[in-house]
């Protein structure tokens, strides 16, 4: 059954107690993924704090810092599946100053879960993370409004907040059948795995049911094909004398025997003879696929190059413009120098000028000479040498990099290319 699992990423986001680890724990105690001597231990710290219910948010805070603060500070990945489903979840923090770990936790996410405290409605994190989770191109959105017990599970609450939120939508690049709303108390399990007999007036899905209706194959990137060169194999061994392949990750796109390609930088053509996938050959490689490539004719391919297919290869330039997240606490400032890591490549890149600030409650930009950690702003770069990119909407492996400070080697910003 296992091996037949479809495999669904998530992220979680929300505000500081709107009950994300609690929502997490929820699930995992649902699906029956927590161990017997982890679920005592959750019931002897819930009766060490006096409470007279199980406290599943420490099913997952696993630092000492975030217990004794209460919050979650640094990206968690926890893992539980269904009898269909495996399921990865990024539970990113809600201080609006981790908000850059919410950009490096949800990155590779298909599905986002933003939490609302029902009593708090819609709030600046709610802006910010829903901001990022339309940045990323996150393909599905489920706004889970939380803490529905404590407002006596009112549907007129639950109306109101979904009103406010369909206004952000509105100002997106979501569409309607992007967004799930879905009422639920994840302290209670109201909506998580049951149906909620608290709220009859709600009749869509359990959170866990839509999770579960949801297809890879619909939350997929469907964007062209990028291979770039990881290592280049050549065995030498008896079996595999004349084997010279190229190994990688397949990002976007799929790539078949016979078809033409284009290695870049040398703009050269040849044509796939094979393609290796772990000890099998096969006829047709899917995005995120791990392969190695042969071709029918010798070619001068090392590790940084990229293989497309000939009729979509990327621009080459030495400028580009790009939305740009500071994770970093030191400014990007108009006039840096910093190292642009663009896939295994890396140029020198210098910002040429910053457009603009992004209000990341969609009511537009303001004027900045300088970009603060959790920032969001558009910039314009001058790079070293050209490089081979995509929009980030054409292939998010392509069209995004980070920089890098020259000489501390500090990631300073992320880069989602326009």
């Amino acid at each position: 059954m296992s091996e037949n699992r479809k495999l669904i990423k998530i992220a979680t986001a929300g505000s500081v107690d709107d009950g994300k680890s609690t929502l997490i724990g929820r699930l995992l105690y649902d699906t029956k993924s927590l161990t017997t001597d982890k679920i005592e231990a959750i019931e002897r710290s819930s009766k060490q704090r006096g409470y007279d219910y199980l406290d599943f948010s420490l099913a997952t805070d696993g630092l000492v810092a975030e217990r004794e603060q209460g919050i979650t500070i640094d990206v968690a990945h926890i893992y539980f599946n269904t009898d269909k489903t495996n399921f990865i979840v990024a539970d990113t923090p809600g201080h609006v100053e981790y908000t850059r770990n919410m950009v490096t936790g949800a990155s590779t996410s298909q599905v986002a879960i933003i939490l609302i405290d029902a009593r708090k409605g819609v709030i600046e994190q709610t802006y910010r993370h829903f901001f990022i989770s339309n940045l990323l191109r996150i393909s599905h959105v489920v706004v889970a409004i939380n803490k529905m017990d404590l407002v006596n599970y009112d549907e007129e609450v639950y109306l109101k907040i979904k009103a406010d939120f369909d206004a952000l939508v509105a100002k997106s690049d979501f569409t309607e059948d992007q967004i799930t709303f879905i009422p639920v108390s994840a302290l209670k399990g109201e909506n998580i795995a049951r149906q909620s007999e608290e709220m009859p007036w709600y009749v869509g899905n359990t959170l866990l049911d839509h999770l579960e209706v949801l297809e890879p194959a619909d939350l997929q990137e469907h964007s062209v094909a990028r291979f770039p060169v990881q290592y280049v194999i050549r065995p030498k061994t008896e079996a595999w004398h004349d084997f010279r392949g190229f190994s990688g990750m397949l990002y976007g796109g799929n790539l078949k025997v016979g078809d033409e390609v284009t290695l870049l930088p040398s703009m050269n053509t040849s044509t796939i003879k094979s393609i290796h996938y772990f000890d099998q050959e096969i006829q047709e490689a899917a995005p995120g696929s791990s392969i190695a490539i042969t071709l029918d004719t010798e070619v001068d391919l090392s590790r940084g190059d990229m293989l497309v297919k000939s009729s979509s290869v990327p621009r080459s330039e030495k400028q580009l413009t790009a939305t740009i997240c500071q994770v970093n606490s030191k400014p990007l400032r108009v006039g840096g120098k910093y190292i642009l890591q663009h896939g295994v490549n890396r140029v020198l890149a210098k910002v040429d000028q910053i457009e603009s600030r992004i209000h990341t409650d969609f009511t537009g930009t303001e004027t900045a000479d300088q970009l603060k950690l959790n920032d969001i702003g558009r910039v314009h770069f001058r790079l070293s040498k050209p490089i081979h990119f995509d929009t980030y909407k054409e292939n998010k492996a392509n069209g995004s990099f980070i920089l890098i400070e020259e000489g501390e080697y500090d990631t300073v910003s992320v880069g989602f290319i326009e």
